[in-house]
């Protein structure tokens, strides 16, 4: 295949039935008519749960005992999956094959990570991706480290101390969530200035100059992050930080050492000015959401160096091996797919809340909820049909600890069944005060963790509660009184991603574990997770507004 845009039939390896006439969701459907008991009497019972209920990988271990399935639930989920030809079309995907129908294109992010199998393997993508791909890497890391060592300077023949990346999007979530999660890496090299490096994606005046207004234009590396390099929002921030580097005395022979394109359209960055040796490439067949591995990681690069960000990509690799080698029923991204759909299709939940308890993945949700929307959230088969089943969940969510003081009550309480997907990490390396105190806030954060994850799936019922508030003082009237208020229905189902540390090859796993439990719904649900035509509309509509008032 080549690097540009296909144009060939839909092939019939990504040919799926409609969901809902395979034999495996109509005995779901059943099941779910005839009712599960609570998950407080499910977890009392092991011998009605599957078993196991987890499983692992690459350093990620699955804990789905809360999740409301049953033996019977689990097999014919994973029915469901072999049904709806889940390994054909992955294999599709890793082949190159066409399964982006209404673009006609290749889906290859998962070639960006590295050749699969031993050393000297053929990638199942093909030589000339493989080789475009590892090009196009050497340049990034290249680059990368010659900005951190200091040998990369700007005009006036300063190092760099700052590095704003400017893009929207799936060129400002992965690299800012990234750089964010892997922060302890981010010292300076031996002998080389501090590097820093911002996001600004909101072309509101104020995201831009709360950034550059504490920054030395001369020692400023400005990256300009766009596929098209038309989108409205990046390209107005881009001039105002052309000019900002202007009014700092750069003249624009000055400022091309300090601009940076990463985009699939070079030609229109270098009629900017930008120099051919500091644009970086990637290609039609990589969705934004699923760029992060590409030289839009450059940013990351910069923030971590070189070395991080290849083991970041091979711990993409690592779970890609993961997902297209593990049986159906042990697969971490099948496993997580299949409970989503559960809870989606036959629970009646349509939102999914995803809680992380580290800090450092604050931005771990925004980056998942633009993957698992922008991909999911159609309407249509891939023949262009209209689905007749519920397809992508909203998701939402956030830092753990910060909502049990907020929307979580709306969980325990509230009148919507939310599933949740909490995600920790068993391992802490801050440096607070030394390890002793570090690792007093690590247990009191997963400490948290597990009581959320109890308390949901358990809660309490009246006569618990009765016994509670009897227990706390109160008198058989007040207790009374307030046992309604103070009952918990619980029956909320969960699973909880225990990542064994933070590492940038295990945030590399975690991100394409993600991208995978996305790829086997929509497989599932049988529609094409890579377009965006919604996205599309409002930017065509902003331009034609655009067009109007200057008429």
């Amino acid at each position: 295949m080549t690097a540009t845009a296909l144009h060939t039939p839909i092939p019939t390896s990504v040919a799926a039935p409609a969901p809902q006439t395979l034999p495996a969701w109509s005995a779901l459907q059943a099941l779910a008519d005839a009712g599960l008991p609570h998950l407080r009497d499910l977890l009392a019972d092991p011998a009605s749960r599957p078993a196991p209920v987890e499983a692992s990988g690459t350093g990620i271990a699955l804990d789905f005992s809360r999740q409301a399935v049953t033996a019977p639930v689990l097999e014919q989920l994973l029915a469901l999956a072999e049904q709806a030809g889940v390994a054909n079309q992955r294999q599709a995907m890793f082949s190159g094959e066409v399964i982006n129908t209404s673009e006609q294109r290749a889906v290859l992010h998962v070639a960006l990570r590295g050749t699969p199998g031993a050393e000297g393997d053929a990638a199942p993508w093909g030589s000339e991706v493989q080789q475009l791909v590892q090009t196009e890497l050497t340049r990034v890391c290249g680059f990368a480290e010659a900005v951190r060592s200091g040998q990369q300077r700007g005009s006036t023949g300063l190092a760099f101390t700052d590095v704003v990346n400017i893009g929207i999007g799936g060129s400002d979530l992965g690299p800012r969530m990234a750089a964010e999660a892997l922060a302890h890496l981010t010292w300076p090299s031996p002998g080389a200035p501090e590097l820093r490096v911002h996001f600004v994606s909101n072309p509101d005046a104020w995201a831009l100059h709360s950034v550059l207004r504490n920054l030395d234009a001369r020692r400023t590396l400005v990256i300009i992050s766009s596929k098209t390099f038309t989108t409205q929002e990046t390209m107005t921030n881009a001039a105002s930080a052309r000019r900002w580097l202007a009014d700092a005395g750069l003249s624009e022979a000055d400022q091309s050492a300090h601009l940076v394109a990463i985009t699939a359209a070079p030609k229109r960055s270098q009629a900017m000015g930008i120099p051919p040796e500091q644009t970086f490439t990637f290609w039609d067949w990589v969705g934004g959401r699923y760029s992060v591995w590409s030289a839009l990681g450059l940013p990351l690069a910069l923030a971590i160096g070189s070395g991080a960000f290849r083991a970041f990509l091979a711990g993409g690799q690592a779970m890609d091996a993961h997902f297209r080698s593990t049986p159906l029923h042990a697969n971490l991204p099948v496993l997580l797919a299949l409970l989503g759909v559960w809870n989606r299709n036959f629970l009646g939940c349509p939102t999914q809340l995803l809680s992380t308890y580290p800090s450092r993945l604050a931005k771990f949700t925004p980056f998942v909820q633009q993957m698992d929307m922008e991909s999911n959230g159609k309407h249509t088969l891939r023949d262009g049909r209209p689905s007749a089943v519920d397809t992508g969940p909203i998701l939402w969510g956030g830092t753990g600890i910060d909502g049990q003081h907020a929307y979580f009550q709306l969980l325990h309480q509230g009148s919507h069944r939310v599933p949740v997907e909490f995600v920790g990490v068993q391992s802490e390396d801050t440096p607070l005060s030394g390890l002793p105190l570090a690792a007093e806030h690590h247990r009191v954060v997963n400490l948290n963790l597990r009581a959320q994850a109890e308390a949901l799936a358990r809660g309490r019922d009246e006569a618990d509660t009765l016994a509670a508030l009897l227990a706390d003082g109160l008198s058989q009237t007040e207790a009374e009184a307030m046992v309604t208020q103070r009952s918990f229905a619980g029956n909320v189902p969960n699973s909880i991603l225990w990542v064994d540390a933070l590492t940038p090859a295990r945030l590399g796993s975690l991100i394409a574990l993600y991208e995978h439990k996305v790829f086997t719904q929509a497989a599932i649900w049988g529609i094409n997770a890579y377009d965006q035509w919604g996205v599309e509309l409002g930017k065509t509509m902003a331009k034609a507004l655009e067009k109007a008032n200057q008429a």
